[in-house]
C-alpha cells in the first residue's frame, strides 16, 4: 500500500496520504495544511494520482494536525472525518491554542464518526487497525497496516523521542505505558510513521529510545 508524507505548517507536522493501488481508494491521516499552497499540494496529489478519497483520519486533534481539516471537508464534503471521542475536547480548545501561539487557524469541523480501540478502517482492499494510545493527547490513536507492516503513530513516539506531555490532556506515565503495551508489542521490523520527523521502527525505539533505556 503506497503512503506519501508531506511536511506542513510552522510546526513541521507530517500529513500522510495512503491508498490502495488496485482500487485507488485513499485516506488522509492528520491534515496539517496551513496555507493555500499546502492545500493545493494535497489536491494536486489526489488529482494527479486519480485517487478516490474515502476518509479523513485523525490520530489526535492538536492544532498542527487539524489545520487542514476545514479544507478537506470543504473540497470533499462527503468524506467522513474519524477521530476518537476523547479528542473532541482538543478541537474545542483549538482556537484558544492557536491564539496563544499566534497562529492563523480556520476552525476544524467536529468528527463525523468516532474510532475506538480495536476498530478497523477499510480503504479499498486495505484494512487499518486502530489502537488507543493516550498520553500525548487524551484521545490519541494509531493506525496499523499489518499487511504492509507499518503504522501511523502520530505524536506518540518519534525517532529517539516521545510526544510531549505538558499540554492539556497530557500524561507522561500513561504515554510511556501505552507505548510499551500498544506500540512495542508490534513486530520489531514494523515501520513507524510519526507526526514529526523521519520514520523509525519498533525495534529501533525499543533498543535505542532514551525514554525506555
Amino acid at each position: 500500500m503506497p503512503i506519501k508524507a508531506f511536511t506542513f505548517n510552522p510546526l513541521g507536522e507530517n500529513t500522510y496520504i495512503l491508498w490502495d493501488e488496485s482500487t485507488k481508494a485513499a485516506a488522509i491521516i492528520d491534515a496539517g495544511m496551513y496555507d493555500r499552497n499546502e492545500c493545493h499540494q494535497i489536491s494536486e496529489f489526489i488529482s494527479q494520482n486519480q485517487l478516490n478519497l474515502q476518509f479523513l483520519l485523525g490520530t489526535h486533534a492538536h492544532i498542527d494536525h487539524i489545520f487542514g481539516n476545514w479544507y478537506i471537508k470543504q473540497e470533499f464534503p462527503d468524506v467522513p472525518y474519524l477521530l476518537h471521542e476523547e479528542d473532541v475536547k482538543m478541537i474545542q480548545r483549538s482556537e484558544t491554542m492557536a491564539a496563544l501561539w499566534n497562529l492563523n487557524y480556520t476552525p476544524s469541523p467536529l468528527p463525523d464518526r468516532y474510532v475506538n480501540h480495536g476498530d478497523t478502517v477499510d480503504i479499498g482492499n486495505i484494512t487499518l487497525k486502530v489502537r488507543f494510545v493516550p498520553g500525548h493527547a487524551p484521545g490519541h490513536v494509531i493506525f496499523i497496516n499489518e499487511a504492509e507492516n507499518f503504522a501511523v503513530v502520530g505524536d506518540c513516539v518519534f525517532q529517539g523521542s516521545i510526544g510531549r506531555t505538558d499540554l492539556p490532556g497530557g500524561n507522561h506515565e500513561l504515554l510511556l505505558d501505552k507505548i510499551r503495551t500498544e506500540i512495542f508489542t508490534l513486530p520489531e521490523d514494523m515501520e513507524l510513521f510519526s507526526g514529526h520527523g523521519p520514520s523509525t521502527t519498533v525495534g529501533r525505539e525499543i533498543n535505542t529510545n532514551p525514554f525506555f533505556n
